[in-house]
């Protein structure tokens, strides 16, 4: 195993962007070039439209053959990337130490043939069969119009990108038995969403946890900040333990919480300190959104921009913000949810309980009485709540959110969570945290003393700032727009709801952040609609298991 996780933009583009870039970018030199090589057919005159079924079927045909021989230059010259094919398909046997390959089609489906794989990997005396499903899609060059095999890594293994490589030896680092803060043992086994995060402990613990290598078959990450991944254990190495901040119980409600909405990520916190409880995804690519997702994160902005305009003495909750139906910022017209009656003598507790967006709209206008400027919100999220300086340390690879400074329309967006603003649950929760102490306490998901790390500081905020925005909060979470959600939950509580519009996307991102006492939580569900629709149960169901 090597380092950390997969850093990318939006939600579920996540994976594609990382890897489509790459895949995008092969199809344009082959288009360019043509493609192929001596073993793709002599010259003829170039063909066009889509190969046909034959030549499908002849293509794959030559393609498998040669990669099963291992001959893997005559394999890559059926590509339309032959260069980097070869150098995968060559580490197939060289580095992967993969022999007795035998590749099995299926039925094609139009130009795309499914095919097993099934192979033995040998190493140090010590062998294991090893068995996996794949595809391919055969396209014709532009240039020499001959069948082609559209290279790309996943055709070999349908785990590898774009820069990733197949190895088999001892491994970079030993493996780990990663507790919970009561030393309770957590395996991806039990809560799959610790995967790929067990990985990065790992990766960045595992040399100094006292264990010992094993020898492995493993995908070792092109991407400096992707998770290595191993597919066949030969000898298994020595465990090291690893204590995290993580809270079996908290983790074990996440998991279930989120697997009833899919796209879904969810992170809780423990204010007092910044110790992670949980952190949980139920996503396709496996992705750790929780922690490095990148999205515009909508109402639940509300919170920093409610703290800006008291802190710079614009309103306080009981101050004017009045709730129009629509708002104007430079040319743009901003509008509220379609059920949202107006309220031209709203209160500031009153629009945030509501998530009235012309409201906060109205109120960052920097006139003579105010002293907001492009900069002020990002002035309070960085040196209030701690984000967007890329210092966090939270003991794996982690996003610290960006709240640019912006003119024109975007100021305004940015206000309401949309326009330039990013933020993953992990930020949020981490928002609502210091919204409640007063204190920014960097996140962390192993003890800072493990490695000594010294963590992301900023100076918080005023104790008169945080008893507004916690009566705010409450009543959102007992009045306003998160009481369903929250309802029945007792003690010391306080939410906010999002909704964040994504352009191409049929219905909104859906957020929600909460706390419950000394437990902080926020979650994300891409295209769940209203943050009560669906990151609210999940944000309630761990505050009501608590930490």
């Amino acid at each position: 195993m090597r380092k950390g996780a997969k850093a990318a933009v939006v939600g579920g583009v996540f994976a594609v962007m990382v890897g489509g870039a790459g895949y995008g970018a092969y199809n344009v030199v082959s288009a360019v070039s043509g493609g192929g090589g001596s073993g793709a057919g002599g010259p003829a005159a170039a063909e066009t439209g889509p190969p046909s079924g034959a030549e499908v079927k002849e293509t794959s045909g030559k393609f498998f053959a040669a990669w099963e021989k291992g001959d893997a230059a005559e394999a890559a010259s059926y590509t339309d990337f032959a260069e980097n094919a070869e150098g995968l398909l060559a580490g197939y046997r060289a580095d992967a130490h993969l022999t007795d390959v035998k590749i099995t089609p299926g039925t094609p489906s139009g130009t795309t043939v499914p095919f097993s794989v099934k192979a033995t990997v040998s190493y140090d005396g010590k062998s294991k069969p090893f068995s996996y499903d794949s595809e391919l899609t055969v396209v014709r060059g532009q240039t020499t119009g001959n069948a082609l095999v559209d290279w790309r890594p996943s055709v070999v293994h349908p785990e590898l990108e774009d820069g990733d490589t197949l190895v088999t030896g001892e491994s970079a680092s030993p493996v780990i038995e990663a507790v919970d803060r009561n030393n309770v043992v957590l395996t991806k086994e039990k809560y799959p969403s610790l995967g790929p995060i067990l990985g990065a402990l790992r990766d960045k613990y595992g040399a100094t946890a006292g264990g010992s290598p094993g020898i492995e078959l493993t995908i070792r990450r092109g991407s400096e900040e992707s998770a290595d991944r191993t597919l066949v254990t030969l000898a298994k190495g020595q465990a090291g333990k690893v204590r995290t901040t993580l809270s079996a119980t908290a983790q074990a409600t996440a998991e279930k919480a989120v697997a009833r909405y899919s796209e879904s990520s969810v992170v809780a916190v423990k204010p007092s300190t910044g110790e992670v409880l949980a952190v949980a995804n139920h996503r396709e690519d496996g992705f750790n959104a929780a922690f490095l997702g990148k999205l515009a994160p909508g109402s639940t902005m509300k919170i920093i921009t409610a703290a800006m305009l008291i802190d710079n003495g614009v309103t306080t909750m009981n101050g004017p913000a009045p709730c129009p139906p629509t708002a104007t910022w430079q040319s743009q017209t901003f509008h509220n949810l379609t059920d949202m009656a107006p309220n031209e003598g709203a209160s500031l507790a009153n629009s945030f309980m509501r998530s009235c967006n012309t409201a906060f709209v109205k109120l960052i206008d920097g006139t003579d009485a105010s002293p907001l400027t492009d900069e002020s919100l990002t002035t309070e999220a960085q040196t209030r709540f701690g984000l967007g300086q890329d210092n966090w340390k939270t003991g794996i690879p982690s996003f610290d959110g960006s709240v640019p400074a912006s003119g024109g329309p975007d100021r305004a967006a940015n206000a309401i969570g949309q326009g330039q603003v990013q933020m993953s649950p992990l930020n949020m929760a981490s928002v609502t945290a210091t919204a409640i102490t007063g204190t920014f306490r960097q996140p962390v998901i192993v003890p800072l003393e493990l490695d000594d790390r010294e963590p992301a500081r900023a100076k918080g905020l005023p104790m008169n700032t945080v008893a507004q925005l916690k009566r705010m909060m409450r009543l959102t979470a007992t009045s306003g727009t998160a009481a369903r959600v929250m309802a029945g939950l007792g003690g010391d509580i306080g939410a906010k709801t999002g909704s964040a519009e994504v352009d191409e996307q049929a219905k909104s991102n859906s957020w929600f952040t909460g706390y419950r006492g000394d437990v902080a939580a926020a979650a994300m569900t891409q295209e769940g609609g209203r943050g009560g629709d669906a990151a609210g149960p999940i944000v309630a169901a761990v505050l009501r298991t608590g930490g």
